[in-house]
């Protein structure tokens, strides 16, 4: 089958950073469904893990969210049969979608949106799933609209987790959205998303709230740089509030100063449940399906912002690109094998 992979860890501009290569099919066994990949997109996760040095310099295959078709199901499975459509974003500890086939846990995968195409069904897995968890399980929002009202400050959400995390956080929560964005383009795209207000996370982000009303927050949910907002981070979320990032801190930070107001702090990984087999990792399914579901009645809409075909290492490479710049709004997928 038809793979893109490399076997060192290399700058996006590195002519074996990406290679087009032939492996082997691999074959379902247990729990795995064989998926036919159809639609691919890309995370920073995974230029992050492309320059991550790997043992021995053997072949790695990245990418994790993919759109595509059952072809074989092991002997373990019951949730999904041979023809079935399917999206999904796979385990980071295993071979990744940048193939034409992929092997994948059942309980991580769910029935693809019918209403949309597997480029547009592509972009939304490992975002929805980051999304979903931050919001419910990390930041513990209610999922009935008990907390419609409450207020939320989403710092970097133009990017793929925040083009979902807003419109999660106005269908099913119905919070009061509050977002950063520093360019016309991506305040639009936060806006059409169904955010409230939109500042600028260059500009003093305490002053703008008191200005737009809302001098601290009941939530903050950073998806960019936590290390250079803390200080205010800490400042503007109220007295028993929520905090919740997807980065990593670059710096050490201190946790002193969230507790004069007793607030909270969590990390969402959303590998987590894939990569340590946790009991729920079927919750993974159920989210999707949810999705899915509201995808497909409408009321939410795939993050797409850009889809290019085919699936190459060349394209790949100017995706990866593209992403590392850092000016990226929405997701980007890659449709189709030449």
């Amino acid at each position: 089958m038809k793979a893109i992979g490399s076997y060192k860890a290399l700058p996006v501009n590195e002519a074996d950073a990406f290679l087009d290569v032939v492996v082997d099919k691999p074959q379902a066994t247990g729990r795995d469904i064989l998926v036919e990949v159809k639609a691919i997109s890309v995370n920073p996760v995974d230029t992050k893990i492309r320059k991550r040095p790997h043992p021995d310099e053997t072949l790695r295959i990245l990418g994790w969210d993919a759109a595509g078709t059952v072809k074989e199901v092991g002997e373990g499975v019951t949730m999904f049969n041979v023809g079935d459509d399917v999206y999904y974003a796979g385990c980071i500890t295993k071979s990744g979608s940048n193939a034409e086939y992929q092997l994948v846990d059942e309980r991580i995968a769910a029935l693809k949106p019918t209403s949309i195409s597997f480029g547009q069904s592509a972009a939304l897995p490992l975002t929805t799933i980051t999304a979903w968890e931050a919001l419910f399980d990390r930041l513990g929002i209610s999922t009935n609209g008990t907390d419609a009202g409450k207020t939320i400050l989403m710092i970097g959400a133009a990017g793929g987790v925040g083009s979902i995390a807003i419109q999660l956080a106005s269908r099913i929560a119905k919070l009061n959205i509050i977002t950063t964005a520093s360019r016309k383009e991506s305040r639009d795209w936060c806006l059409s998303r169904g955010a409230d207000n939109v500042i600028n996370h260059y500009e003093n982000i305490s002053d703008q709230l008191e200005t737009i009303g809302h001098p601290q927050v009941d939530y903050v949910l950073c998806l960019t740089n936590i290390s250079g907002y803390w200080k205010t981070i800490t400042d503007v979320i109220k007295p028993q509030g929520k905090i919740c990032t997807i980065v990593d801190f670059f710096e050490d930070a201190n946790f002193d100063l969230l507790k004069l107001k007793s607030a909270s702090f969590s990390f969402e990984f959303m590998f987590t449940r894939s990569m340590h087999q946790t009991e729920d990792m079927s919750e993974i399914n159920f989210l999707l399906s949810e999705a899915a579901a509201m995808i497909d009645n409408g009321e939410l809409i795939t993050t797409v912002n850009k889809i290019v075909s085919p699936i190459n290492a060349d394209n790949l490479r100017k995706v990866h690109a593209a992403i590392e710049e850092g000016q990226a709004i929405g997701k980007y997928v890659l449709e189709g094998w030449a």
